[in-house]
């Protein structure tokens, strides 16, 4: 069967799989799932619903939700109409709605909740708002879908027939680290390319899989991954939120999974914290596996002594990791952001294969993708170079792409558009090294800067080191055009109190630790440590800890949870002065 559309991939999977279970959600303790027919017949009454309400091709749409099968049905209702989404973060502020609503000219809104209810109806003027859940005085989405039930398909069909490949099905506006979001266009053919590109690389089998899905599907990441788990035939369960991950990973016992690096960061940190727990010939068992995993290359031979080590530290030790994590992985697809080289080779060590990606929304978003196979992977990579795209390496050294998966470009905005697309090469504004087809990302060449003696300083590759430290959270290199780099750092308070406790210092509370000298001569010794790594010029002479962890409610992150660099420095300038006064 063609597949030219992506709404093309519900009969796709009818005719491959006709799968039983297409997608879940847990409603009131119970797993509420919807078949591949369910997931047509829906969409169908939706797309009619659609039409008779007035909403045509060219239209927009928004979505303001957490991940549900209801967030599906309403892409690809509208996909079915030729009309166009535009998907939006829950966390963003409503003067973020106001503009997207504004600047997109969106017609109809559908909100998840009645707190984002709440913040959209503020800024709607007059729009027409559906909720999914079920919410006084606010329309349901089915009140939409019942409006299609037993309407005109011939309809739809026509409707369908004029919605071409190369069509837009979506504007995404990026977080973006500074100023307004951005809307980026990408077309059916932009994103199904990108997902069979994707297909190839994935490990579970077809047809038989099960993901969880946490990731927001309001970013290109797991929303073109959301694509491909159709077009594989896997199951798709939508997590209940970030705090029920760990349950919900027990109960569905996936065999994929996308995460960002920060999500990794914190499993991994508390399975350490909890290593510390651990009394006599356990503690010792546990750290024992712990660094021996912490050496661990999967594309080098360790030799028979480090192999049957590893094999013992799998057994004790590294099968609990594999339980915790549902017990059924294959696969995790990280990206969005940097991963510790250090934790892909611990997660590799105990047989939790995690690979690392690299993407923009502008691309569909990957460029390139971990293969997880022993003799493929490399660690420190971000994946090979996928089936259909060109990467390249400009003399400044920053990437550049070209395929099929490169965006139209930016809504209303030609000039943006042209400054990123030259000569058919997306720009990326990321600096790498290409090894063959594998590639490695050095910095982003607009967060590069300069010290006053005229060294260049990557932040994003210190910053990636430092918060290796069990004792730091989160960290910001500063020092554009001054004498030496510093930093802003927010410790891993968990972290800091076993680290108390171990050493019987009295813990008071966070604001009053961070001023202690004991603390503060800890995280020098910390500095010091990772310092070793990194020349003369760039090493961290001094720092600030914050008694108050960056979010993105508090707008020091964007909803992928990268840092925004300028808020964060105009925040706490202050601050950042002292550092270079004292």
């Amino acid at each position: 069967m063609e597949l030219n559309r992506l709404f093309d991939l519900i009969p796709y999977q009818i005719k491959k799989y006709n799968k039983e279970i297409a997608l879940g959600r847990k409603e009131n303790g119970e797993w509420k799932t919807y078949s591949s027919n369910d997931l047509k017949r829906i969409v169908d009454n939706l797309s009619i619903g659609f039409l008779s309400s007035g909403i045509s091709k060219g239209d927009k749409v928004a979505i303001i939700s957490e991940n549900r099968p209801e967030w599906n049905f309403i892409d690809l209702a509208l996909q079915q109409i030729g009309a166009i989404s535009v998907p939006m973060y829950p966390t963003i502020t409503s003067d973020d709605y106001a503009y997207i609503f504004d600047h997109a000219e969106v017609k109809m809104i559908f909100v998840g909740d009645l707190t984002i209810y709440q913040k959209a109806a503020d800024v709607a003027n007059e729009r027409k708002i559906f909720s999914f859940d079920q919410l006084d005085g606010v329309e349901h989405w089915t009140a939409l879908e019942n409006k299609g039930e037993n309407g005109d398909l011939a309809s739809l069909e026509a409707s369908k027939s004029e919605v071409k490949p190369n069509d837009l099905f979506t504007i995404i506006y990026t977080s973006g680290t500074t100023g307004r979001p951005k809307g980026v266009m990408l077309t059916h053919h932009n994103v199904l390319s990108n997902l069979i590109s994707v297909s190839h690389i994935m490990s579970p089998p077809e047809g038989t899989s099960k993901v969880l899905s946490f990731l927001p599907l309001c970013h290109i990441f797991e929303r073109t991954a959301s694509f491909c788990f159709i077009y594989l035939g896997y199951s798709v369960y939508y997590a209940e939120n970030l705090d029920k991950i760990g349950d919900n990973l027990k109960e569905v016992q996936p065999h994929v999974f996308n995460t960002v690096p920060r999500l990794l960061e914190k499993v991994y940190d508390k399975i350490v914290a909890k290593g510390y727990e651990l009394s006599g010939v356990k503690k010792k068992l546990f750290f024992w596996a712990l660094n021996l995993g912490l050496k661990y290359d999967p594309s080098t031979s360790m030799g028979s002594w480090y192999d049957f080590q590893l094999k013992i530290a799998n057994k004790l030790i590294f099968s609990k990791w594999r339980e915790a994590l549902g017990g059924n992985i294959m696969q995790i697809n990280s990206g969005a952001s940097a991963l510790q080289p250090r934790l892909a080779r611990v997660f590799w060590a105990a047989g939790i294969k995690v690979c690392e990606g690299y993407g923009l929304t502008e691309t569909s978003p990957v460029i390139t993708a971990s293969i997880g196979t022993y003799e493929e992977i490399r660690i420190g990579y971000v994946g090979k170079i996928v089936k259909d795209v060109q990467v390249k390496i400009a003399d400044d050294g920053e990437i550049l792409v070209k395929g099929p998966n490169v965006m139209q470009g930016y809504y209303k905005d030609p000039d943006m558009t042209s400054e990123v697309i030259k000569n058919g090469w997306f720009h990326t504004g990321d600096i790498g090294e290409l090894d063959g087809q594998y590639l490695k990302i050095t910095d982003r060449k607009k967060e590069m800067f300069k010290t006053s003696g005229g060294k260049y300083i990557a932040p994003q590759v210190m910053e990636n080191k430092f918060k290796e430290s069990l004792l730091i959270e989160q960290l910001i290199v500063v020092g554009d055009g001054k004498n030496y780099p510093a930093a802003l750092i927010v410790p891993s308070f968990e972290g800091l109190r076993e680290y108390c406790k171990r050493k019987d210092i009295p813990y008071t509370t966070d604001q009053e630790m961070v001023k202690k000298l004991e603390i503060l001569e800890k995280y020098q010794s910390e500095l010091d440590h990772y310092n070793k790594f990194f020349g003369k010029w760039e090493q961290i002479k001094r720092f600030k800890l914050l008694d108050q962890p960056w979010g993105i409610e508090t707008g020091e992150l964007t909803p992928t949870m990268k840092l925004k660099r300028k808020v964060i420095t105009q925040k706490y300038q202050d601050k950042i002065e002292s550092i270079y006064q004292a």
